[in-house]
């Protein structure tokens, strides 16, 4: 697939959007943005509700692909994260249908298998195809949103990256994230070539770096041409430090989900 010569940004005023959008471009992708509040510094941005359709087929008409990062990121209200990250992305790929859109970046997450124990000692890397074990109601919309890819892959031919995210922050804040986090210049290396690689119909991959500590694998996302540059092992000997090595006792540790296991989750995770 050409890259695209313009790609709408949903969440685009959220955390991962405001990364994306200072480095999207730098690919070669011109960005049209979208956010349900005002987006700082960008005027010209579209200030829409996913609930509202029109506005949502008016944002995607005569783009190239999309890259889906609207919703709730937190656990919240099964009302709110059904009206937020069910019904808004069924919207969105609505609109992406009518409209012709051929190809969706989603920010699915780690939390779509948030149950899945993390390896230990010689175990080997989580694959793409782990069953999907969501841990909270967010992790189960991530659920629906990577079934809804596929439905829409089969029956109308849209296709989608759903990039499993693990934390993508400027640096890793805990010792947990050592494992699973994503630069946000792999970040941007990693939507790129989702929004570029050929024939992907529905592919689901995992979001991080090539952390030394790393939990899943990456071999879906090096298919597309994703080359991850960075390692979050440099942040190690701070946050050991700090906050000591992972407890095998402790529910936030002991599984992919981490914080979002206990009850209630412990913010940040």
């Amino acid at each position: 697939m050409p890259a695209s010569r313009t790609v709408l940004l949903t969440g685009a005023a959220g955390g991962l959007g405001t990364l994306m959008r200072d480095l999207l471009p730098g690919h070669g992708h011109e960005l049209r943005l979208l956010d349900m509040r005002p987006v700082e510094g960008a005027p010209e941005a579209i200030v829409a509700d996913l609930a509202d359709r029109d506005a949502l087929r008016e944002a995607v008409r005569g783009v190239d692909a999309i890259v889906h990062l609207a919703g709730i990121s937190l656990e919240a209200s099964f009302d709110k994260i059904l009206a937020a990250n069910i019904q808004g992305t069924y919207n969105l790929y609505e609109a992406a249908r009518e409209e012709g859109v051929g190809r969706v970046v989603f920010a699915s997450s780690n939390h779509a298998v948030g149950y899945t124990p993390r390896p230990r000692g010689d175990d080997p890397l989580i694959p793409i195809d782990t069953p999907r074990r969501p841990d909270t109601f967010y992790g189960l919309s991530k659920c629906f949103g990577e079934d809804l890819a596929q439905l829409y892959w089969d029956k109308h031919g849209i296709e989608t990256v759903s990039v499993r995210i693990g934390s993508c922050f400027p640096e890793p804040t805990s010792v947990r994230m050592l494992s699973v986090w994503m630069s946000p210049a792999d970040g941007a290396r990693l939507f790129h070539a989702a929004l570029t690689a050929e024939g992907v119909g529905h592919t689901v991959v995992h979001g991080s770096s090539a952390n030394t500590r790393l939990w899943w694998d990456l071999t879906s996302a090096r298919a597309l041409g994703y080359a991850p540059q960075d390692d979050s092992e440099p942040y190690a000997e701070k946050l050991l430090a700090e906050q000591g090595e992972l407890d095998p006792g402790n529910p936030a540790h002991t599984c992919l989900g981490g914080p979002f296991l206990t009850d209630p989750p412990i913010w940040p995770y």
